[in-house]
Parts: C-alpha cells; sequence; structure tokens
C-alpha cells in the first residue's frame, strides 16, 4: 500500500495513482478540471469546527490531532475512512489538500493511520 501526500495545487505527477481531496472545503480558485480528482472525499475531513479551531498553528497540532482521531470515530467519519482503506489496497492512492503545511494536516493524519492499518 502506497500513500502520498501532495498539495491540490500542484501539477499531477505520473505516479500519483488515484488522487482524492480530502479537504471539506473546495479550495480557492482551483477549477475541478485542473484539480484532476478520482474522489472527494469531504466525509473524512476535520468538523469545521475542529478546523477553524486549530487554523493550522503548528503549536496546536498534537491536540488536532488528538481530537480529529476521536472524530474519526464517529460512524460518517469513519465510513470515509473505511472507503480509503479500501482504495489504498488497490494501488497507490495519493491524498491532496489545499494546505501549505501539508506535514501538519489532517491529510498527514489520514496517510498515518492508513499506513499503519489503524
Amino acid at each position: 500500500m502506497e500513500v502520498k501526500l501532495r498539495r491540490v495545487y500542484d501539477p499531477v505527477a505520473s505516479g500519483d495513482g488515484k488522487r482524492i481531496l480530502v479537504d471539506r472545503v473546495w479550495p480557492r480558485g482551483l477549477s475541478k478540471e485542473k484539480a484532476r480528482l478520482d474522489e472527494w472525499e469531504k466525509d473524512v475531513a476535520p468538523s469545521t469546527e475542529l478546523r477553524k479551531w486549530y487554523g493550522h498553528s503548528v503549536d496546536r497540532f498534537d491536540e488536532f490531532v488528538r481530537r480529529y482521531e476521536a472524530e474519526l470515530e464517529e460512524p460518517e467519519r469513519a465510513a470515509a475512512l473505511e472507503r480509503l482503506r479500501e482504495l489504498a489496497k488497490t494501488g497507490t492512492i495519493t491524498l491532496l489538500t489545499a494546505t501549505r503545511d501539508i506535514e501538519h494536516s489532517q491529510a498527514a493524519v489520514l496517510a498515518s493511520r492508513l499506513r499503519d492499518g489503524g
């Protein structure tokens, strides 16, 4: 299983496999054609409240991960995570986000869970 992380604004790479946007909100200024997505799995994204609380403040990342992990146990998000897991079993997937700091994003949390089998 190979799970990659990329910004949705970056050019498509030949090894991306299935390209899946994991943000709840559509990326600003990007057309659907230019995004070249295979899926938009917005149900796996953090709640609006959690996203706004976090505000991509790195000093809040550990707490964000803890809260987001709890949200991933909710039925709708758990089902969306399972869909990602099933897609990953079929080949390479690339989780896409508009976030500049990919390593401190929900996409990084999801990639870690998928890679670890959790």
